[in-house]
């Protein structure tokens, strides 16, 4: 996968509640990939939960299953990178978890990734009854579901015994088109987050915090790769970013530039406000080729 040359951006569908959502959340949706895809975004993701997160009004506002989502995305967008942020490692076996992603893969023309991570909202798990260990299992089976993935994606169909999970054949017919799908590894916690991202992934997405924060981390993960001898410069490093660009592009782009220089090639946002979809638009035409050119 490799870092690119110039910023690019992402956009994080994250947030379903928009006025009349009951009659046009679909439509909405739809429109703000297409304008994404049709305007030079890079990436279009949505989170992994059954409930909405209690900053955005919790349970009772609305939240469209995952992968679905990401498998309707396929069909009514050409060129957009399409992923959770992220995919919680409990929420779904590990082979069908491949298995998905795989699926996504070929039908989307090669465009999926794999985002996940180590899983927190435990209301939702109670709520809907899916098991919810504790942190320290949460993160053995992130890295067994890393390691499992992986192998389906290379074609190894030796049989899989580790501690949470036994596969005893992990057969992936068709493959990805991607050889393999990238892996992102969402979260910056510095002792093993980090560390499963310099072993297993492609990419980081971390936290927005100030340059200083970002550049710490990064040496984190510049560390972490020297330990395990894989190829920091390989990983593509990018970052969740608060704010509207829309109402100030230069101050905007000046920030970039800084996080630009630390290695940051992505910077992923949701949809301020009521209209996503004109959101979309007017990145689109005022940001996004300027970022372009960073």
């Amino acid at each position: 996968m490799g870092t690119v040359d110039t910023m690019q951006l992402g956009i994080h569908y994250a947030n379903f509640t928009h006025p009349d959502w009951q009659h046009q959340l679909t439509e909405r949706l739809t429109e703000t990939a297409r304008i994404a895809d049709q305007g030079g975004v890079a990436q279009f993701t949505v989170m992994d939960h059954w409930f909405q997160m209690e900053v955005l009004g919790g349970p009772s506002e609305p939240m469209l299953e995952g992968y679905t989502t990401l498998g309707y995305l396929a069909a009514v967008t050409e060129r957009l990178r399409l992923s959770l942020l992220v995919t919680g490692v409990t929420y779904r076996h590990p082979g069908l978890l491949a298995k998905t992603v795989t699926t996504l893969d070929v039908l989307s023309g090669g465009r999926a990734m794999l985002g996940i991570g180590a899983a927190w909202y435990e209301r939702e798990h109670l709520g809907l009854g899916v098991p919810f260990p504790p942190l320290k299992e949460r993160f053995e089976r992130l890295e067994e579901t890393l390691q499992i993935v992986r192998q389906l994606w290379s074609g190894d169909q030796t049989p899989y015994a580790g501690t949470h999970y036994q596969l005893a054949e992990p057969v992936n017919v068709p493959p990805p088109l991607q050889t393999p799908p990238p892996i992102m590894i969402g979260g910056s916690g510095e002792r093993k987050t980090l560390r499963l991202v310099a072993q297993y992934a492609d990419a980081c997405n971390l936290f927005g915090e100030s340059p200083d924060a970002i550049r710490h981390k990064l040496e984190v993960l510049r560390g972490h790769c020297e330990q395990v001898g894989t190829d920091y410069e390989a990983l593509e490093k990018t970052m969740i970013f608060r704010g509207d660009p829309t109402q100030d592009p230069d101050a905007f782009l000046a920030v970039m530039e800084t996080y630009a220089t630390l290695g940051i090639s992505m910077i992923t946002m949701t949809p301020p406000g009521d209209d996503p979809v004109a959101w979309a638009t007017d990145m689109s035409e005022r940001v996004v080729p300027r970022l372009s050119e960073i």
